[in-house]
């Protein structure tokens, strides 16, 4: 995990991808882990290992953030996580919003839509 650093958020370890992003984290006591999964990843580990795996409470949880129990975990199952939740922070915004199911919308901007007057007719 080329450029990850560990360091400290909210009185509990996190770990960073070289972008500065949180990809995961360890509770203050750390019996818990959390990985930043997107929704399908996360309906997948879920799906795989129920007693490992569960979402994070709110709109964390419905937005990928998965809860690991370390007392149930399996070493190679939390690093394929933890290495999906790495890539998944380490990739730019267009990729992020179609990993997690948010296709990146362009939009040509028009100078009627930048100065708000409608475009008239030369004719």
């Amino acid at each position: 995990m080329a450029g990850a650093v560990e360091r400290a958020h909210m009185q509990h370890p996190d770990f960073r991808a070289g972008n500065g992003k949180i990809f995961a984290s360890l509770t203050e006591d750390e019996k818990r882990g959390m990985a930043t999964l997107t929704p399908d990843q996360q309906a997948e580990f879920v799906r795989r290992a129920p007693s490992v795996f569960v979402p994070a409470a709110g709109a964390w949880g419905r937005s990928g953030c998965t809860m690991v129990v370390l007392a149930n975990a399996d070493a190679e199952v939390v690093g394929e996580a933890v290495t999906l939740a790495w890539q998944f922070a380490c990739a730019k915004s267009p990729a992020r919003q179609a990993a997690a199911g948010r296709p990146a919308v362009k939009r040509r901007l028009s100078s009627a839509r930048i100065t708000g007057r409608r475009a008239t007719s030369s004719r």
